[in-house]
């Protein structure tokens, strides 16, 4: 590390994401950015006018070849990932990747090699998993309050952006298995998507994924760039309460619901004389179901930005020499979850599913 005192930053791409990126990396005393990289003249004139001290650069080989550079940022396309990453893992460079991590999993598995192999710091932009109500769900996935999960249901779709280059599978579906995947700390067993390009046949931009879980947890994500409204909204149901997540509301983003449906014995029922309970009247078997109508409750959550955590998380994990949150591995298993979306929405809808994914996550 050329100072021992400070981390030496460069960004690569300064377009859509980067911005956002920069300003939170220039607000940490622990490390300073000395490039902004970007083949675009106009986007370097951008940054240029808010960060005038920044050196700016078109050749990506300037940042890779300059010692004091101890770790590349990269928010480029999808498609330039895998070989932007692997030169600055070669040239001795710790990585971060915006989501995700590479356009197949053949990719992602060699940055994670290399990444091993170099001792190096890979990490992905995986920004939910370091935002408070999903935090918060985590903690209550794990602690028991909502019982064994059932199900999981996502809607992410908004009129645009539709990306030139890529699926809307990609573009959006990273946020919500990201989730998934922490939430549940399982990959799927088996993965199927369906959908359509509306506007170009080539391209999809509606797209519905499922999924199953080996725990028997089963998922649904609608994923849409043609929408006449926003919506962020995730609905999980546990054996023991309810959650809805809608990251559009402003506050009480996490609402817990008492609410359920149990299976109970006849003859059973004169010990529920809390009027929380509602019993549908049958006559069906040995059995009956009581519908429970408890509290709706919005748990208490931490107010901070996500993308700040982010980036303070990959300063400390390379100053400190400690695994990121959001590691290769964890890029890894997103992009094997949306190569076989893409896979099945191909093949017409087929489930795909690889003896090979059937592994329970570490963490």
């Amino acid at each position: 590390m050329a100072d021992a005192e400070r981390l030496t930053l460069a960004l690569v791409g300064y377009g859509y994401w980067g911005p956002n990126l920069l300003r939170n990396f220039m607000e940490f005393s622990e490390c300073r950015v000395k490039y902004v990289c970007d083949r675009s003249p106009i986007q370097l004139e951008k940054a240029a006018l808010k960060y005038p001290h920044l050196l700016l650069t078109q050749s990506f080989d300037e940042v890779t070849d300059d010692d004091e550079v101890d770790a590349v940022v990269i928010a480029t396309p999808i498609s330039t990932h895998h070989a932007l990453a692997k030169k600055a893992l070669l040239r001795g460079k710790h990585v971060f990747v915006e989501k995700p991590l590479a356009a197949d999993s053949a990719s992602a598995e060699e940055l994670v090699g290399l990444a091993e192999m170099q001792n190096l710091i890979l990490m992905v932009g995986h920004t939910f998993k370091y935002n408070p109500p999903v935090i918060k769900i985590k903690e209550l996935i794990d602690t028991g309050e909502l019982g064994d999960i059932y199900y999981i249901s996502s809607s992410r779709v908004n009129l645009g952006l539709h990306q030139p280059d890529v699926s809307v599978i990609w573009d959006l579906a990273p946020h919500d298995l990201s989730m998934l995947f922490y939430w549940l700390n399982e990959e799927p067993l088996q993965v199927h998507a369906f959908g359509r390009g509306c506007l170009r046949p080539d391209k999809p931009d509606v797209v519905f994924i499922n999924l199953a879980f080996e725990s028997g947890a089963v998922a649904e994500l609608q994923l849409s760039w043609l929408s006449p409204v926003k919506l962020r909204r995730t609905v999980i149901v546990g054996s023991k309460k309810m959650l809805i997540y809608d990251d559009t509301e402003s506050v009480e983003k996490v609402k817990l619901f008492d609410h359920g449906v149990n299976l109970v014995e006849q003859g059973s029922f004169g010990a529920m004389a809390d009027i929380n309970y509602f019993v549908e009247p049958s006559s069906f078997g040995e059995f009956q179901l009581s519908y429970r109508c408890g509290d709706i409750i919005s748990p208490h959550l931490d107010n901070y930005e996500p993308l700040q955590a982010l980036a303070k998380h990959l300063v400390e994990c390379i100053l400190d020499g400690r695994r990121p949150k959001t590691d290769g591995l964890d890029g890894l298993r997103v992009v094997r979850a949306l190569e076989r979306a893409e896979s099945s929405l191909m093949c017409n809808g087929n489930f795909v599913e690889n003896e090979r994914w059937r592994t329970r996550l570490s963490g």
